[in-house]
């Protein structure tokens, strides 16, 4: 069991805080605030408590002095000043006599956003390296530090596993959730226990398949990476995305657990025709699936205990060809099926569809729900101290 936020006094303490405020950002406007709204418990509880607050996180992909101006925090800084009733200040460096002082000047109850964490892979890769020096050097700035940065614990960084190694540590109310809630499903022992696969590529989902096969009862296949697998049964899936280096393992797969393995009878291709597998000409690109798909998948998922979903049915960005992944929502929905729903995509795809507060549990987390579905541990929840025995 680990340390969480509430074991900690904090009055007059200084703070750390990962979050995950990496946030879509186009023309300088937030496009989708949810991260920054599931961090404001968290922070919410140590501004209540008295602390100096520190609020780290990284913003996309930081690889050039360009890169710097297109992911700037200070549009996050702005949305945190409109939701935390308190001084909220922002830091331009990452580093320096002005964080410094910065941090020296907070006052119980007050806020400093500092800059992307991932300014400081520029050049040198320093924080996605978990560079002692840097991980040192911020862990000074505090006396506490609270990893609630979900999305972001797959990953061993200078700004969560490198300053946990050097403070007092403990995780948040968000990562504490998403840890409770996905055990939650996946140590449940109800039947049936379905998993619904989607996305593009099998190649990135091998090891979750892996995993998650040899436990559940069905495993239903759509998305484009339904198409290796149909290639690997031997249909013509035309034009459709294959991902050809995997067709052994496709192969190998449906031999093994051919009882629990389930793909579509039908899709919708580009062009909008329903046609059944059997029937994809060269030309065909699948785009969705069909109606008698949907009618055998909801068949059982009607009946299913627990549900996780990783990706989505379609290209649920375009429609027609959001309508199998709607469906397929709306069945769980209306059979009140425990589901988790997976980071990223799945969850991108149920926030857009209008299913945001219809689940058990929409994890915030894409790669990092991922890996820990995998069986993999996660760096940055693993490196938290655990709470001593009684």
């Amino acid at each position: 069991m680990k340390k969480t936020i509430k074991d900690y006094e904090y009055t007059g303490k200084k703070v750390i805080i990962r979050c995950d405020l990496n946030v879509p950002i186009k023309d300088g406007h937030i496009t989708d605030e949810t991260r920054i709204k599931e961090s404001l418990e968290s922070i919410n509880y140590l501004i209540n408590h008295n602390a100096k607050v520190i609020v780290m996180s990284h913003l996309g992909k930081v690889k050039t002095e360009e890169d710097k101006k297109e992911n700037t925090l200070y549009p996050v800084y702005l949305k945190l000043k409109k939701y935390l009733n308190t001084k909220v200040y922002f830091s331009k460096e990452t580093k320096g006599s002005l964080l410094e002082d910065m941090v020296d000047s907070l006052k119980e109850k007050e806020v400093l956003l500092v800059e992307n964490t991932r300014y400081e892979d520029v050049p040198n890769k320093l924080e996605s390296t978990c560079d002692e020096s840097l991980s040192k050097y911020w862990a000074g700035l505090a006396d506490i530090f609270i990893d609630d940065a979900y999305g972001a614990s797959h990953r061993a960084h200078a700004s969560n596993v490198g300053i946990a190694k050097y403070l007092p540590n403990a995780v948040g109310f968000l990562v504490e959730k998403e840890i409770t809630k996905i055990d939650n499903v996946l140590k449940e022992n109800t039947h049936p226990y379905t998993v619904i696969m989607g996305g593009k590529k099998i190649s990135d989902k091998i090891i979750v398949i892996d995993n998650l096969i040899k436990k559940c009862d069905y495993l239903l296949v759509g998305g484009g990476m339904c198409f290796t697998l149909l290639k690997a049964s031997g249909y013509n899936v035309g034009m459709s995305i294959v991902d050809d280096e995997n067709i052994k393992y496709s192969k190998n797969l449906l031999k093994n657990y051919e009882d629990k393995i389930i793909l579509p009878i039908d899709i919708v291709t580009k062009d909008n025709k329903i046609k059944d597998i059997s029937d994809m000409q060269d030309e065909d690109i699948g785009y969705d699936i069909g109606p008698k798909t949907i009618e055998k998948f909801s068949a059982i998922l009607s009946k299913s205990k627990r549900v996780i979903v990783n990706g989505p049915m379609g290209v649920f960005e375009e429609k027609p060809f959001d309508n199998g992944t709607k469906e397929i929502y709306k069945c769980l929905k209306e059979n009140k099926v425990k589901t988790l729903i997976g980071g990223g995509d799945s969850a991108a795809s149920v926030n857009t569809l209008g299913f945001g507060n219809d689940f058990y549990h929409i994890s915030t987390g894409g790669g990092a729900t991922l890996e820990y579905l995998s069986g993999k541990p996660l760096p940055g929840i693993e490196i938290i101290d655990n709470k001593r025995e009684k």
